[in-house]
């Protein structure tokens, strides 16, 4: 289903012996690196400094295997994916899978993924892994937001800003932030080195500096303050990589991506990308509340000032439209919770849009979620089958539901992908939107 597959031949037995591991020896860094393949001309309209238009495809060489880019990442963020197994997201094309730090050191606790050998060996995942930093529960336990994307901010400007009904858990100050679990309210801290070493014990292959995520709503003071702590962290981040790189012996290189905030302000944005590239970082993750207005703008703006030869990462993003401006301004891979909880929900994507399988008109329609569609419920199973064991909160549900919503992700970074290489990207893009918007947006 994925180009992906071309590679497994020369990524055999890389859970037994990933590229770059010795005993006794440190990582080795070359084990990791970006190759550009094709990238987007220039235009009058683009949105980078002097037209440029960063959009590219290229491949992520890592110890556990390549990726091939533009890729969506599937998320499995208790190092599963909730009803589907990592076998199915292979089969699906899925290339490399993330999972959630802060999550895992809650439970089952970083030290059992390093005695089993990293998170890839825990959750039997042959090919390359991410994990995030935990800064994204700065946000979603502190403010209680759990979207951070495209809000309407009119007239809110809070520093003390809360979504309705939630409680703060989430407390900063300038060495790091002090978190109360929302498993059993018992208070945790993590700080650079402490997500460093956490992530270090998990074990992944790609990990990100440990950030602080605002939101739209914080004033512009503030994500002043914010962009200029993050790179502190992100700096201490670095000295314990580096640290931690040369003390575990015998592990494969993990690489580390410095995250770039500084929300919907373009001085801010271009200001925290040159701080990130000053640094040591083998990539960039492009992260933080963003307007959905402007989204491309701000991957363009980050990637003006960023090496070329280190690859990007846009967190959290499943719009198709954001998708299509993140990838022709410089986004390579891609992650987000949506494809799977939407479908748990009951939405389902398709190439003409969102519709929810549990309205009333689906009970007695006995063809695919998608006609057309290749993947294993499309082929095997109906709609009235999906909305009746949604509807009866049968875990089949969530499964079948879930393995459409990813292949759809899957896909639809591999087709654009493709149209990149083949010269037709434009086309394609006006083609996709048109005919996933035709109807508004449903579901």
């Amino acid at each position: 289903m994925s180009d992906s597959s071309s590679n497994t031949s020369k990524q055999t037995n890389l859970l037994d012996h990933p590229r770059g591991a010795q005993t006794g020896q440190p990582g080795d860094r070359r084990a990791f690196s970006f190759e550009t393949r094709t990238r987007l001309a220039d235009s009058a309209d683009g949105k980078g400094r002097n037209g440029a238009r960063w959009g590219r495809t290229g491949t992520i060489h890592t110890p556990h295997g390549d990726i091939q880019t533009p890729a969506f990442v599937p998320v499995a963020t208790q190092a599963a994916m909730k009803g589907v197994l990592p076998e199915t997201i292979k089969e699906l094309g899925g290339q490399c899978m993330l999972s959630n730090a802060f999550h895992l050191f809650e439970r089952p606790g970083e030290q059992v993924l390093d005695e089993a050998g990293g998170l890839g060996r825990f959750m039997n995942w042959d090919r390359p892994t991410f994990t995030d930093s935990g800064g994204f529960q700065v946000l979603s336990l502190g403010a209680g937001f759990k979207k951070t994307l495209a809000m309407d901010v009119t007239g809110m400007k809070s520093d003390q800003v809360i979504a309705e009904g939630k409680e703060r858990r989430a407390f900063v100050d300038e060495d790091g932030v002090t978190f109360k679990s929302p498993l059993n309210g018992d208070e945790h801290r993590f700080s650079a080195e402490i997500s460093m070493g956490i992530q270090h014990q998990i074990g992944a292959d790609i990990m990100f500096a440990f950030d602080e995520l605002t939101t739209l709503m914080n004033t512009r003071s503030y994500q002043e303050q914010s962009v200029e702590r993050t790179y502190r962290w992100a700096q201490r981040c670095v000295a314990e990589h580096q640290r931690l790189t040369a003390e575990r012996v015998g592990k494969p290189y993990q690489a580390l991506y410095g995250v770039v905030q500084g929300a919907n302000y373009e001085d801010l944005r271009r200001h925290a990308a040159q701080q990130i590239a000053s640094l040591d970082f083998d990539g960039v993750g492009i992260g933080g509340a963003i307007e959905k207005r402007i989204i491309g703008n701000t991957c363009a703006w980050i990637c003006d000032e960023m090496p070329e030869d280190r690859p990007r990462h846009v967190l959290g993003i499943a719009a198709v439209d954001d998708i299509f401006a993140c990838v022709e301004n410089g986004g390579d891979t891609f992650d987000c919770v949506a494809p799977a909880r939407c479908g748990r929900n009951g939405a389902i994507f398709t190439r003409d849009g969102r519709y929810n399988v549990k309205r009333a008109e689906h009970k007695h329609d006995f063809g695919p979620l998608e006609e057309g569609c290749d993947c294993y419920t499309c082929t095997h199973y109906s709609r009235a089958y999906v909305d009746h064991l949604l509807r009866a909160r049968e875990i089949n549900g969530f499964t079948l539901a879930t393995i459409h919503n990813e292949r759809f992700f899957i896909k639809l970074l591999d087709d654009i992908r493709a149209s990149i290489d083949g010269g037709y990207f434009e086309d394609f893009r006006d083609q996709t939107l048109a005919r996933y918007y035709a109807h508004g947006s449903r579901g």
